[in-house]
């Protein structure tokens, strides 16, 4: 039931029998990271896969107006402080 490739680690290729009698299961693998493919007459024609929630829509310049930059903020470090950074003492 299992094949190994070098793309994915963790693979499954099921025919579409074992898929309606094991399906739950199925679900379950794929819940937990395993990619399983659904095969008809030895062909894949189908992937179960981890469903994947997606983030937030960002949307450029929701924080125009919050944020303030000073004219200087790209000046160079104090020296101690530059030091600091580079490891020395």
């Amino acid at each position: 039931m299992r094949t190994w490739t070098k793309l994915s680690p963790v693979m499954s290729t099921v025919n579409i029998h074992q898929a309606k009698t094991h399906f739950s299961r199925l679900v379950d693998l794929a819940a937990g990271g395993e990619e399983i493919i659904i095969a008809k007459a030895g062909k894949p024609v189908a992937r179960l896969v981890p469903y994947v929630i997606k983030g937030a829509v960002r949307r450029p310049g929701t924080m125009r107006g919050k944020i303030r930059i000073k004219k200087n903020f790209d000046a160079p470090l104090p020296k101690q402080l530059r030091d600091s950074f580079e490891g020395k003492s």
